[in-house]
């Protein structure tokens, strides 16, 4: 029941993860092998839902690797099932005011202190009220981050960061870029700049900041900055390119004899 993610960015430990986007099983397992800290089920932007979900985390419980789990918007109903089934650290996306951050950790909380309703009889996440006192406990293995990623949001971050109960801050680069008058260019120096004082900002909270950047030069940059979460890939974009790469191997080379009896079939 222990959330070892949020164990570690307490300690200011960085954790190293990997975006996921396939909505399968099958593939976050091999992510989980290959040795991230943690893994983020996308259902923002990915084809996921709550029963892909479910499986995906079926999976990655035999694994040493944390899964972090962004639901499409948050909702309360969306986020009290994905508590349900098992998700321990949830990323909200277009998080803009302390008023919508407050209301998110009511959401993660049990009553009295919030309003997560109580169904933990039918909860994968209290073992189906087997896990001993699992209502006493919830709350405090609960992690929130809050998905800081337009102009507005940054306008309210010294906000947003003072909010009790919010574990992280994460720069989401591609809508933040967007928001910011330079759509589909992250890498622009006033997007970067908006970044890095953000980063100073939510470090200066005590509170952990995190990005996804496939740069790995700008990757290990906002490390230094500070960041103690970072993915560094997406699994659909380092599958694509690896296909992109293996066809254009061949289909780009003069050096290739085709047999003559190449056609045949045996």
């Amino acid at each position: 029941m222990k959330n070892i993610f949020k164990q570690h960015i307490q300690a200011k430990q960085a954790q190293i993860g990997l975006w996921l986007g396939l909505a399968s099983g099958y593939s976050c397992e091999l992510a989980a092998n290959a040795g991230f800290d943690w893994l983020l089920l996308d259902a923002e932007h990915a084809p996921n839902d709550l029963q892909s979900l479910l499986h995906q985390l079926h999976t990655l419980a035999a694994y040493p690797v944390s899964p972090i789990v962004r639901p499409p918007i948050g909702e309360n109903y969306m986020i009290k099932q994905l508590l349900d089934i098992g998700a321990q650290t949830l990323l909200i996306p277009m998080v803009e005011s302390a008023a919508q951050a407050r209301e998110l950790v009511k959401a993660i909380h049990y009553p009295p202190k919030g309003v997560r309703g109580v169904g933990s009889a039918l909860a994968r996440a209290s073992r189906w009220n087997t896990i001993p006192n699992y209502l006493q406990r919830a709350d405090d293995e609960i992690c929130l981050l809050v998905q800081v990623e337009t102009k507005k949001g940054l306008d309210n971050l010294n906000e947003i960061v003072a909010v009790e109960g919010v574990d992280g801050v994460f720069i989401g680069p591609a809508d933040l870029s967007a928001s910011l008058g330079h759509l589909g260019n992250p890498s622009h120096p006033d997007v970067q700049y908006a970044i890095e004082q953000a980063i100073h900002t939510i470090n200066q909270a005590n509170k952990a900041a995190g990005i996804l950047y496939a740069d790995e030069t700008l990757a290990k940059h906002y490390l230094q900055l500070g960041c103690l979460f970072v993915a560094v890939g997406v699994d659909t974009s380092l599958l694509m390119q690896s296909l992109k790469n293996l066809a254009q191997k061949y289909k780009n080379s003069d050096n290739i004899n085709i047999s003559p009896n190449a056609n045949q079939i045996y």
